[in-house]
């Protein structure tokens, strides 16, 4: 059974929930999807550098202290050269999770970028490089034979850019509409429940929904990145986030959503891409008081959701996690899996 070598750049959370998986799941992995995964690499800012091409002890990784570094072990090093590892390991598949600036897209578009070049395969959940740079990479992937999958950039493992590509194929989709931002949709709730929008977004910080700096949620800019990403791999038309209109919810008042209760309506941050009858394609990130009989007007709490408006089945609505850990994680495996179907990491 062939074995595919993995090099982890970035160990945060995703990262270690796909090791565990790894280590864990092994043998169920290895009958339900015909291959075995080896990591050979991990890279990491607070860990250092650590590379054993025969395989790394994942139990021994995952079960470093606080506060130490990959030093220790056989292979190890306190310094990160991520380019070297990137380019220079035996790896097949580079699993690129950084912590990455959304307006840049880097570092990972620079990861994904020296991956590619190097004539290896590239997964990853990061929203900028797809958002800024996806056609470009795509295209340098299909240069050198390989394989750029995201599938986690818009709705962490729930897969929605496959769902389109593959079980709608056939239908011409002519508008999607997402609640795409658990942060906002949990908040957008709470507010309707009656706490200001101060409690509300302190509580998502406190259930781990929010982060320590909520205004990327909030203001609809990480929204608008995913918008992006659809009207590109969905749609089929690049549209730069800053050209796509941008509107978050700090705006929503206690009336606005009282007025709402009494219309029958409910407030959702809604990102959206149509395409007009005269071939134009649109684009916007705005909080819009849906119909309760809307398909995105039920979906409660962090969930995220996508509707997609086709000529053949007419509106076709996919829920599940827009974020998590595990679930992240699942989508850099389904991405793996995706690679593996396509021929695998063989040159």
């Amino acid at each position: 059974m062939q074995t595919y070598n993995l090099a982890l750049i970035g160990f945060g959370g995703v990262a270690r929930a796909l090791a565990e998986i790894i280590r864990d799941d092994s043998d169920h992995l290895a009958d339900a999807v015909g291959f075995r995964m080896r990591v050979v690499a991990i890279t990491d800012l607070n860990l250092g550098t650590l590379t054993q091409p025969d395989g790394i002890d994942l139990d021994a990784v995952l079960a470093l202290p606080r506060g130490t570094n990959f030093a220790g072990l056989p292979g190890g090093s306190a310094e990160v050269d991520n380019e070297a590892v990137i380019r220079d390991s035996n790896a097949a598949i580079v699993v690129e999770a950084t912590f990455t600036n959304p307006e840049t897209g880097e570092p990972a578009l620079s990861h994904v970028r020296w991956a590619l070049e190097s004539g290896k395969h590239v997964t990853t959940t990061n929203k900028g490089p797809v958002a800024l740079a996806g056609t470009r990479l795509l295209e340098l992937a299909a240069q050198h034979g390989r394989r750029f999958e995201f599938e986690g950039a818009v709705m962490s493992g729930t897969p929605v850019l496959r769902f389109a590509s593959q079980m709608l194929a056939g239908n011409r989709i002519r508008g999607v509409q997402g609640i795409l931002n658990g942060t906002t949709n949990y908040v957008l709730g709470r507010l309707a429940d009656g706490l200001t929008l101060d409690d509300a977004v302190r509580e998502a910080q406190e259930l781990g929904y929010a982060e320590a700096d909520p205004t990327a949620d909030i203001e609809g800019s990480d929204v608008c990145l995913k918008v992006s990403i659809l009207a590109s791999r969905v749609m089929g038309v690049d549209i730069a986030p800053e050209a796509i209109p941008t509107e978050g919810i700090s705006g929503i008042t206690s009336e606005d959503i009282e007025t709402a209760r009494h219309n029958g309506q409910v407030w959702k941050l809604i990102g959206s891409v149509t395409r007009t009858p005269d071939g134009t394609t649109t684009a916007r990130v705005c909080p819009i008081a849906l119909e309760n009989i809307h398909p995105l007007a039920g979906i409660s709490g962090a969930t995220n959701a996508v509707t997609f408006d086709t000529d053949l089945l007419g509106q076709v609505t996919v829920s599940g996690p827009g974020a998590g850990r595990v679930e992240t994680a699942y989508a850099l495996l389904s991405d793996i899996i995706a690679i593996h179907a396509q021929g695998g990491p063989a040159a």
